[in-house]
């Protein structure tokens, strides 16, 4: 769809001379002969960009630039004048105008100033949009009691710069409700910076916690920021912080106390301004009581705790965590979204989930997969369930590191085999079942190096594979 221009002139031949040479550029035009027309259209459509004369009958161009930015505060405004001076063209530009065009006007200037606009309106659409999905993949996605109790505490926690421990198992979230809280919190526009202290080695801990200056040591060809300095008046997330050695806690706490640090190889004390959120799956009571865990550090960081509920305990969100989950993977990949039959999501809630959301989220991404009808059904999920809910597919090694074209390729023709062994070779039926054009599985049928004997429509027939299954 084309972005809309209003132009706001009173002299008729200029609203007709730049709204030709607008629409051929590619933009719709409307026009207006006083501020008070365009205000009004502004109320019932509002444009992409307003061209914004400042001479008009009643309300100026100023007063109407004031109004614009009042209602409308991220709408562009260009002002244009042939009794402009610096003073006018400074003021315009105070009260919010991107720019300022002088009459007699020069085209091509029009058309720059104009295209400038207009990019800075996309990139903040753009913004928008990535804010928005931004938001929408950092939510909790729930409204069992445990996680709604969880969402009120954020809530309440989030806008303070209270230190938040995070305990959950594995699988649980607990990055994704850091982020939340971060995305809550005062310090939204500034840095978020993750640390997994679980993945650095002891040697390293210091380097990466605090950085280095060049020739620290060998190898530091360069001075380097470390991850205090980088979430300066931000939020730093220490995810499994019971896996630091007691060296690196001792390190650790001691930033945390003075809240101020020294860079390897370096003598000048840097100040840091954190918030600090922490997370573990671990009983870190345990863990101070066998040694592994600085007690000191313990309450330093448990001002605020917050405990994710395992999936086992909020079955009642299943339902939307795959609904989410689809819309998800189609979003990614780019194809339809897939539904899930009634029995499937029965069978998904009669699982305990011992990898939590995680596990779920791997599920659905195999279901969305290996499936090739629109309709995941329960004949698709029943290999990876048996009854009780007990996982019985073994991962494949090989899907991780296959593109997904050939993942899908394979997963689509196992359960080709798979369902003409279930209708004993009958291509019809197995055609209707699957949802498919008898010409369709024909196709497929030979393009895996599959062959059915004595299919004879209705008649019990008898399926062999012609090649290895591999």
């Amino acid at each position: 769809m084309n972005k809309t221009i209003l132009i706001v002139d009173d002299e008729e031949s200029i609203c007709q001379t730049l709204g030709g040479i607008l629409t051929d550029e590619g933009y719709g035009v409307v026009t207006a002969a006083s501020g008070e027309e365009a205000l009004r259209i502004l109320e019932e459509e509002p444009p992409n960009l307003v061209v914004l004369d400042i001479w008009l009958p009643g309300m100026d161009g100023i007063e109407v630039l004031k109004t614009i930015k009042t209602a409308h505060p991220h709408l562009q405004v260009v002002m244009m004048s042939g009794h402009g001076t610096i003073e006018t063209a400074v003021k315009a530009t105070k009260l919010g105008a991107f720019d300022f065009i002088e009459k007699p006007l020069s085209l091509e200037k029009v058309i720059l100033v104009i295209n400038h606009a207009m990019n800075l309106v996309r990139l903040e659409e753009e913004n928008l949009l990535l804010r928005q999905k931004v938001s929408h993949e950092y939510e909790l996605t729930g409204n069992s009691s445990p996680i709604q109790d969880l969402k009120e505490m954020i809530g309440i926690v989030a806008p303070t710069n209270a230190w938040i421990l995070i305990m959950g198992e594995n699988g649980t979230g607990k990055e994704l409700v850091a982020r939340s809280v971060h995305r809550q919190s005062r310090r939204v526009q500034k840095p978020f910076v993750e640390v997994n202290c679980a993945a650095i080695p002891e040697d390293l801990i210091e380097s990466e916690l605090f950085g280095h200056e060049k020739g620290s040591f060998t190898g530091a060809t360069a001075m380097k920021r470390g991850k205090f300095d980088l979430a300066n008046e931000g939020t730093i997330f220490l995810d499994e912080v019971a896996d630091m050695s007691l060296k690196a806690q001792a390190k650790v706490l001691r930033i945390l106390q003075e809240k101020t640090f020294e860079r390897v190889g370096g003598s000048r004390l840097i100040p840091t301004d954190v918030r600090v959120l922490a997370a573990t799956n671990k009983d870190l009571e345990k863990e101070m009581e066998d040694g592994r865990f600085r007690q000191d550090l313990y309450y330093r960081l448990n001002v605020i705790p917050l405990r994710i509920p395992p999936l086992r305990d909020r079955k009642e969100d299943i339902p939307l965590l795959v609904n989410r989950f689809l819309k998800d993977f189609a979003l990614k990949e780019g194809d339809a979204e897939k539904k899930v039959t009634d029995d499937v999501l029965a069978s998904l809630m009669g699982h305990n989930w011992p990898g939590n959301v995680r596990e779920l989220k791997n599920i659905i991404e195999r279901l969305v997969i290996m499936t090739p009808t629109g309709v995941i059904s329960k004949c698709d999920i029943s290999p990876l369930f048996e009854e009780g809910g007990k996982e019985i597919l073994p991962p494949d090694p090989g899907i991780s590191s296959a593109s997904f074209r050939t993942a899908k390729q394979d997963f689509e023709r196992q359960y080709i085999i798979r369902k003409l062994r279930e209708f004993d070779g009958n291509i019809s039926r197995t055609a209707e079942a699957i949802g498919l054009e008898r010409s369709n599985l024909h196709k497929k049928i030979r393009g895996y190096g599959l062959e059915v004997k004595n299919d004879s429509g209705e008649g019990a027939g008898r399926f062999e594979k012609v090649r290895g299954e591999g």
